[in-house]
């Protein structure tokens, strides 16, 4: 009985991770320190140091997972509560710290934003999809006019998976989609590549649909905040009216890669997805309020409605009737929520405490090559997003480049302006599918075992590296004309 106790006590102890955050801390506390001039930027002031400290935190403890991602948001934004803001500690609100603090109130309203609600409203619709057999209703009817030739059926849960990520998690539909292969897989040779077809076009489909709306992936709400809050009012409508064609172009590419790479022995599947939907009323209920909420999230601009006002109405709608329980917000990824807080957390910090200001001021950002920012933000983007989390890539990210782009103003014309950059951002976070680790779809896809490592990094590097050239491409000509 004691050996299992001390185990419970135990057994979850890293030794590896425990010396990680060690270090994390210590670095955190001497960059917290520092002389102010050792970091270059004129003017910088007590509390603005104490964000850079934070920031170094984030991103040690991002890149290092010595604690789950999500608990590491939560750190941020309780460091930020006891140290930077109005309700910090008397004596961290001293000499040189008066009339930069951050209202405490504003810090915690990160985790109420109402770019979160937009996405709790996108986790809501997945739920009630999914309880109620709607998504397999969908799945049937979408995929029933591929037929039955093997290259169709590929494009066809490549499309359609792509088509559901753009509203729905990518994790939730790749796990959908592949259920929905199963019984595909029965019809094919045991020793033929067409199961690795199949298998790949899920996570491929799941990650470059999510750029196509603001609620397809955490990276795209950050980018889709930011650029509201700099004042460049881009809606839903204008998002999907680029990215949606956009990702449509990109599966098409990322189809015929996948079919050359591993092409198929057997000409023709016979598909079969078994559904068990009653239509009741309920059933009715969620497919309404599906639409019109779609609806309303790419036209309500045009009546006065804006994209985070719109998901209150699935889940007003559920909740009253009784669709959504209390038992089904169990199922809501909390952990994406607390990560998403804490990167506009992360950015309110440098802006709240004009460090964001100070920076712009002190260096020369504007003589910058707008190409140059460009392909290496995006280059680092992709690289660190194959490795860590897209979620946190895009945390650390886009609060620098906000206020890179800032600086660069104008300069940054040729290339579009500042929506190239940030949306840029998630474009790269999108195409990073490269190892089972780079996002949770190639995870679940990768579980299966009907793939190795070699076939994803493969196949993940070459639809990425194109996908990324073409989303660029397509957003410096748009953004250039002022479409977004």
């Amino acid at each position: 009985m004691m050996g299992t106790v001390k185990k419970v006590l135990h057994g979850d102890f890293n030794k590896r991770k425990a010396f990680l955050f060690l270090i994390t801390a210590i670095v955190t506390l001497i960059v917290w320190n520092l002389p102010a001039d050792v970091f270059g930027i004129a003017g910088l002031t007590v509390i603005q140091q104490r964000v850079i400290a934070i920031f170094v935190m984030a991103v040690m403890l991002w890149l290092t997972e010595a604690i789950p991602a999500w608990a590491t948001s939560v750190g941020i934004i309780f460091v930020l509560l006891f140290f930077v803001s109005s309700s910090a500690f008397n004596f961290m609100q001293g000499e040189g710290a008066s009339g930069q603090l951050l209202d405490y109130q504003g810090v915690m309203a990160c985790f109420a934003d109402p770019t979160i609600i937009l996405f709790l409203g996108g986790f809501i619709i997945a739920i009630a999809a999914t309880k109620s057999g709607l998504d397999a209703v969908m799945a049937k009817a979408l995929i029933t006019p591929f037929g039955n030739k093997s290259e169709s059926v590929l494009l066809g849960f490549m499309l359609i998976t792509g088509i559901f990520s753009m509203f729905i998690s990518n994790t939730a539909t790749a796990a959908m989609m592949l259920t929905f292969l199963t019984p595909v897989f029965k019809a094919l040779p045991a020793n033929g590549k067409g199961r690795i077809a199949l298998t790949m076009a899920i996570p491929i489909g799941a990650n470059l649909g999510g750029m196509g709306t603001p609620i397809g992936t955490p990276p795209n709400a950050f980018a889709f905040k930011t650029l509201n809050d700099l004042g460049m009012g881009v809606s839903f409508g204008q998002w999907a009216l680029i990215m949606a064609p956009m990702v449509i172009i990109m599966l098409f590419i990322a189809w015929f890669i996948v079919k050359k790479l591993f092409p198929f022995s057997q000409k023709t599947i016979e598909i079969k997805i078994e559904t068990h939907t009653e239509w009741n009323w309920r059933t009715w209920v969620v497919a309404i309020t599906f639409l019109v909420t779609i609806i309303l999230w790419i036209c309500g601009k045009y009546i006065g409605v804006n994209a985070n006002t719109t998901a209150m109405l699935p889940i007003a709608v559920f909740a009253v009737t009784g669709v959504i329980t209390a038992e089904d917000l169990k199922d809501i990824d909390w952990g994406v929520i607390w990560m998403v807080a804490g990167g506009f957390a992360l950015g309110l910090a440098m802006n709240g405490t004009g460090l964001a200001e100070t920076a712009v001021k002190s260096i020369p950002f504007a003589s910058w090559n707008p190409l140059v920012i460009l392909i290496v933000s995006g280059l680092i983007c992709y690289l660190l997003s194959n490795f860590i989390s897209n979620t946190a890539t895009a945390a650390l990210l886009i609060p620098i480049l906000t206020v890179v782009c800032q600086g660069m103003g104008d300069s940054l014309l040729p290339i579009g302006g500042t929506p190239t950059v940030l949306i840029g951002i998630a474009v790269a976070a999108s195409c990073a599918m490269t190892l089972p680790i780079s996002t949770p779809p190639n995870a679940i896809a990768y579980s299966t075992g009907l793939i190795q490592q070699k076939d994803m990094s493969k196949a993940g590097l070459l639809v990425g590296l194109v996908s990324m050239v073409i989303g660029y491409a397509i957003l410096i000509t748009f953004c250039k004309l002022g479409v977004l």
